[in-house]
């Protein structure tokens, strides 16, 4: 049975700089807004097989990850269900112990895969040793929030209209 509504789960090294900008997004919702009921924010860190019941727990997912986007250090880009599904399986490089694709496998085969899912992927500059994120990276992890939120309340919305048109009589 799923748990929760959705899992926004935060990925990287927060010992490579920009690397770990997943987690320092998560982080900052955790610290800048309130939980909503349904919404479990994770430090999902460089993954593992343990996030496997988490993923498959959720209806919904968002990914918050650094990804080469082959654009501008700060640069957010929005892939949604098989777009996301599509950019996961072209990427051929990683710094996870497991790939988040391998996570998805792992929840189409029990049927657990979540309805919804997003990957909000933020183009790193730096990679070398640090525990924060670089300069440009810190900035945008403001702005990674609130598109997170922006999805949130979309799948939110598009949810209750649903329950709504669901529960209208029928003529």
């Amino acid at each position: 049975m799923r748990q929760a509504s959705t899992l926004v789960l935060g990925v990287g090294n927060a010992l490579l700089t920009d690397e770990g900008v997943g987690i320092h997004v998560v982080e900052h919702l955790r610290l800048h807004f309130p939980a909503e009921p349904g919404v479990k924010c994770l430090d999902g860190g460089t993954l593992s097989f343990t996030l496997a019941p988490e993923v498959e727990d959720a209806a919904n997912l968002i990914v918050v990850d650094a990804a080469r986007l082959d654009a501008p250090p700060g640069t957010i880009r929005v892939l949604v269900g098989e777009e996301m599904d599509r950019f996961l399986g072209t990427t051929k490089c990683s710094a996870h112990e497991v790939g988040l694709l391998d996570l998805l496998r792992i929840a189409r085969l029990t049927g657990r895969l979540p309805e919804r899912r997003a990957l909000v992927a933020i183009q790193p500059g730096s990679l070398g040793w640090g525990e924060q994120p670089s300069e440009r990276l810190a900035a945008t992890v403001p702005q990674a929030a609130a598109v997170v939120l922006d999805i949130l309340r979309s799948w939110q919305s598009s949810a209750r209209k649903a329950r709504q048109a669901n529960d209208l009589p029928s003529i």
